[in-house]
């Protein structure tokens, strides 16, 4: 039998299991959810013509997403991408130092990194949270890492570790808490990307509530949308006002003149955006819901496919289930490409993992540790139908 004939009929297989929990039809990998609330505050707020970046709903959506968080503050910004730079720019990361990133994450984890003129530094994944590994990262900082009253330096680039930023992969709360203690231990800033992650909850406490500064994506494949945007959110006042600051042009107050007192950034979320947004979040509980049904059936469906496993939340989290996911065995990781052109060709909108961060050209000199499991991983993920619609 060729390679092709043997992925095909991996892929069918799955097909077949997937159309018992989704039923006929063609179904995205992750699509929006809306209705009547969302129509009505989005009209409003153009009958108000508070369109950008000044209006009531920036205001309310900061305040109802710090609540739901559990955080002090939130503070509303254009997408997920300017939320990390400038949580990053706040904590001091800048040229010449080192940032502490998992490999297996999307590029703007890294990128913003780069925004700051410094240097992603990567490290492995688990295969028990898909995010940042702690038994790993700390095996990995005793050896090339050392600790003085300031900070941490790498010994083998000579440069300052600044920081440490932890992903949420797909929603799954990763093992924020022993990576926040291996932090403390290297006197490094956590800045949490809990991007995918809004609705998932580690020992009872939601993620992006760990950090120093955490951000949230509101992106059109996220849980909840605002057609873009994103968040930073914290229990520091001083860092809040600081981004706020910032993310409107560093324009000082009061007065009727444009005066700036530093090089600012043009990223607060439009009035319209977040319109959408409070809609969207009042909507949370029930898309949250929805997709933790569309897990469970998902799990029991394909419980008897021998070739794969589906993720399933860690022990002592819960999970919003962003994109639902499985895990190819290892005789059919080779043969990925032929299942997720069968998914894809058959109407289930099904991707890979991301490309591994520092396999790209661009990051391919940065500084890197071990990543026995963040290889393994990024070959055998696949994510499948994954709305909330679907349940």
């Amino acid at each position: 039998m060729t390679k092709s004939f043997v992925g095909s009929s991996y892929g069918m297989k799955l097909v077949r299991a997937l159309r018992l929990v989704l039923g006929r039809g063609e179904f995205a990998l992750h699509e929006p959810t809306f209705g009547d609330e969302e129509r009505r505050y989005v009209l409003d707020c153009i009958d108000s013509s508070y369109v950008s970046s000044v209006g009531r709903y920036v205001e309310l959506f900061e305040t109802q997403l710090a609540e739901y968080v559990g955080v002090r503050r939130a503070i509303a910004v254009v997408n997920g991408t300017s939320a990390l730079h400038v949580a990053l720019k706040v904590i001091g990361v800048g040229s010449g130092d080192e940032v502490l990133v998992p490999s297996l994450t999307f590029v703007a984890t890294a990128n913003a990194v780069s925004y700051c003129g410094a240097t992603p530094h990567f490290v492995d994944s688990s295969f028990k949270t898909l995010g940042m590994d702690p038994e790993s990262l700390a095996d990995w900082l005793s050896f090339v890492a050392v600790k003085s009253r300031h900070g941490s330096l790498n010994i083998q680039t000579g440069k300052r570790i600044k920081a440490l930023v932890p992903m949420h992969t797909f929603g799954h709360p990763c093992d924020i808490e022993d990576l926040a203690r291996i932090a403390y231990d290297y006197k490094l800033r956590v800045v949490e990307d809990a991007a995918e992650s809004l609705g998932s909850f580690k020992d009872g406490r939601h993620t992006g509530s760990f950090g120093h500064l955490s951000t949230i994506s509101f992106n059109g494949n996220k849980v909840i949308t605002a057609g873009g945007g994103g968040a930073v959110v914290t229990n520091d006042l001083k860092l809040a006002d600081r981004v706020k600051h910032l993310t409107t042009t560093a324009k000082i107050p009061g007065g009727f003149g444009y005066s700036h007192d530093a090089i600012g950034y043009n990223y607060r979320m439009p009035n319209l955006n977040a319109a959408l947004a409070c809609a969207q979040l009042e909507r949370l509980p029930a898309l949250l819901e929805s997709k933790r049904r569309l897990a469970k059936s998902y799990a029991a469906t394909l419980e008897d496919i021998e070739f794969l496993s589906f993720v399933r939340e860690p022990r002592n989290c819960k999970s919003n289930y962003w994109l639902q996911t499985v895990i190819l065995s290892d005789e059919a990781t080779s043969y990925s490409d032929e299942i997720l052109f069968t998914l894809n060709k058959n109407g289930l909108g099904s991707r890979p993992a991301w490309d591994l961060l520092n396999q790209m050209d661009f990051y391919k000199d940065c500084p890197c540790a071990p990543l026995n499991s963040s290889l393994e991983l990024a070959r055998k993920i696949i994510n499948i139908p994954s709305s909330a619609g679907l349940a």
